[in-house]
């Protein structure tokens, strides 16, 4: 018999179209289409629907479109309304904040009012959303832990576009909309304050960042490894131990050379991705409000050593003897 290897293969359940646990009144409220999709199961669930929206998601939809679309206008009109050349200059097209002229007071909006009202759009979008996830895992008797990881992106997207420029008293600060726009910005502020890389929550964001996705990755292939044994299973086997619990347990004790659980994987993977951006977070809002200069800071504090002098000091030949005056 052919062995059992879903990393290439995935069985897909065809049964009756479940319309999922009831939720009171709003259950007339979902969308009736409900299907199959075979490549949706290929990468996840085959059943396609009921959906739900409720009012904070169709305003979370409305506010983000709007947000959209002026940025995607503003881009458009950049490139003289051509189409062709906003499709092949996509990458570089950008929306920029307003100038440090204008502090934070309301621009016109060819000099960064539009910039404003798209920033303000899309928080309203992502706040909306953040109360959608809250209000559906509240009703379906859920944790929060999802919406407060997703609390731990925002923290960081408020703090890279709204609460920094407050602080530095500019919106001037802020990251502009566009893809290389985004990029740039981000190298020229690592080389206004000394290069981030002497940012020690930098540092942290970072080792969250590559942590997680080591956790994750080990993680979803050690349950792979041992779903043989039914170790999809996982909350079932997390509070009631079967042979692919206890083979997992060992495989990390002998591979890893320390102890994890099927509980206790998912709260380390889920503290270091939340940690990531609220590590970030700090570190941008430290930048420029309370450091100025990282690499001086590295080398004040022990952090960063000072560049030996490799080469003898240049005199400049106008000072020197004899030098034409």
């Amino acid at each position: 018999m052919a062995e059992y290897l879903n990393l290439f293969t995935r069985v897909q359940v065809r049964g009756p179209v479940y319309a999922g646990v009831p939720i009171g009144r709003d259950d007339q409220h979902r969308s009736p289409q409900r299907g199959f999709s075979y490549l949706m199961g290929k990468i996840g669930d085959a059943q396609v629907g009921p959906i739900y929206l409720g009012h904070l998601g169709v305003l979370s939809l409305v506010f983000g479109f709007v947000a959209f679309e002026i940025i995607g206008l503003n881009m458009l009109a950049s490139v003289n309304w051509n189409p062709i050349q906003f499709v092949r200059q996509l990458p570089w097209l950008g929306l920029e904040p307003p100038s440090p002229a204008y502090g934070l007071r309301f621009p016109p909006l060819a000099h960064g009012g539009w910039w404003l009202m798209a920033g303000f759009f899309l928080t309203m979008s992502i706040l909306l959303w953040w109360a959608r996830l809250y209000r559906r895992a509240h009703q379906l008797g859920l944790g929060q832990h999802l919406s407060w990881a997703f609390a731990a992106a925002i923290w960081l997207y408020l703090v890279l576009g709204f609460i920094r420029p407050l602080l530095m008293g500019s919106w001037s600060e802020a990251v502009p909309f566009g893809i290389f726009p985004h990029l740039d910005w981000t190298a020229a502020f690592s080389i206004r304050y000394g290069n981030l890389f002497y940012n020690p929550f930098h540092a942290l964001s970072i080792a969250f960042l590559y942590g997680s996705t080591l956790l994750f990755a080990m993680h979803g292939a050690t349950i792979l490894a041992v779903s043989r044994f039914g170790g999809e299973r996982e909350v079932e086997q997390a509070v009631d131990r079967g042979t692919a619990a206890e083979r997992a347990a060992i495989f990390w004790r002998w591979t890893m050379g320390f102890n994890a659980t099927f509980e206790s994987l998912h709260r380390w993977a889920w503290w270091f991705a939340a940690l990531c951006p609220i590590t970030g977070g700090i570190g941008i809002l430290l930048t420029g409000t309370v450091v100025d200069n990282w690499y001086a800071w590295a080398m004040d504090h022990g952090y960063a050593p000072g560049y030996p002098a490799v080469a003898p000091a240049i005199t400049d030949p106008a000072l020197a003897t004899g030098g034409t005056r």
